[in-house]
């Protein structure tokens, strides 16, 4: 009798959590382990409410310890440090694990090569900058905060804007309740003139609009050069400013150049439409750490992680089986642009783009998704 495959995956953030969902159900026999520094999740789309004190921190790091037994996943804590024979081995600081195939998801990383960078806190680093942001907000009684998002000059899509805009309206908000928003100004930048396009046309336009009824200022449509104790440097001239928040772009994981696997211009693992890394055998990747074909405007969110992860898990147990890849994943963007208070939806495919105006709804609806995703690690 044939030992059951053993199928390895790297990361714990969305994509790899869906693909152990996924590869659990559809090939229960199969050998699953799970790569990553620590077995737990951290529900990153719920940092932009630690600053305003809506959420701690507590309440979006889950331990993995059950959800791994559950689906009979071993766990290797360790962090990736490069793949050899084309990805059958993986490098950890821990040891070598082989596999029969591999699925990388392990996320991406900031680029953070602007000078001054370490003047700036960002987001979605984690819940110790969310915290960090909320210490700087709530220790303000007067000033300015300025707010933007960078991109990957190689790869222009690969960023991500959305949370700085929820960050931006909850802030003006959270500001306005604790009543210091007379006080205490915001500033928007950002290289763009028109911010926030792979949203949608309707979608910057609605969002600049909210941005002046908010009495938020923007400086739009020049390249940032640099941060300091003092503020901004941007190409149109200098921002004052007592605390910078900024997302830079996205690049692939450290060790990327040395897994000897094809790389996107943007150092990204280079996926096709079936979530297979390019020129290797039975290595798929998902999420955050790929590029993939696909419109200009394909998001760098969970959702689309979870819908790339599904796809991948699929083709890699017919890869298994010796057979062609069959599911292509959707392109879909789905976004709630929360206020706090309430929320912008977005939502765009390949064929339409459409955008819902602010509703208290929208924002109940953001806190029950939260709910009903983070269920299955709480239970």
């Amino acid at each position: 009798m044939n030992a059951p495959p053993h199928i390895v995956i790297l990361g714990a953030g969305f994509a790899a959590l869906t693909a152990v969902r996924e590869l659990h159900r559809r090939a229960p026999q199969a050998r699953l382990t799970l790569v990553a520094p620590k077995a737990e999740f951290v529900y990153l789309p719920s940092l932009i409410w630690i600053p305003s004190g809506l959420r701690k921190g507590c309440d979006l790091i889950l331990p993995l310890a059950r959800f791994l037994k559950d689906h009979r996943v071993e766990f290797i804590a360790g962090r990736v440090t490069g793949l050899s024979e084309g990805g059958r081995t993986v490098l950890t600081d821990q040891g070598t694990v082989a596999n029969d195939a591999l699925l990388i998801a392990t996320g991406g990383r900031f680029i953070k090569k602007l000078p001054g960078i370490e003047h700036a806190l960002t987001l979605c680093e984690g819940v110790a900058s969310a915290e960090a942001i909320r210490d700087r907000v709530d220790a303000m009684g007067s000033g300015r905060i300025a707010l933007g998002f960078g991109g990957n000059p190689n790869e222009p899509s690969a960023m991500r804007g959305g949370p700085m805009f929820e960050l931006l309206f909850g802030l003006d908000t959270h500001l306005r309740r604790q009543g210091k928003r007379d006080r205490i100004g915001l500033t928007f930048f950002n290289a763009a003139a028109e911010p926030g396009k792979r949203l949608g046309e309707k979608a910057v336009s609605g969002l600049l609009s909210e941005m002046a009824k908010r009495r938020i200022d923007t400086h739009l449509g020049h390249k940032p050069l640099g941060f300091s104790e003092k503020g901004v440097d941007t190409e149109g001239g200098h921002i004052n400013a007592d605390l910078i928040l900024f997302m830079p772009g996205l690049t692939g994981p450290s060790w990327a150049a040395d897994a000897g696997l094809p790389l996107s211009p943007g150092g990204f693992f280079k996926g096709d439409r079936f979530c297979r890394v390019e020129g290797a055998d039975k290595v798929f990747v998902a999420g955050d750490a790929g590029s993939f074909p696909g419109p200009d405007w394909m998001p760098k969110q969970a959702h689309m992680a979870d819908l790339q992860a599904q796809a991948a898990a699929k083709n890699l147990l017919l890869a298994l089986d010796g057979k062609e890849p069959t599911a292509r994943f959707k392109v879909e963007l789905i976004c709630i642009v929360d206020t706090l208070d309430a929320g912008i939806l977005v939502y765009r495919d390949e064929k339409r783009s459409l955008l819902f105006p602010s509703l208290k709804l929208f924002h109940w609806a953001k806190r029950y998704f939260e709910r009903h995703y983070l269920r299955a690690f709480r239970e």
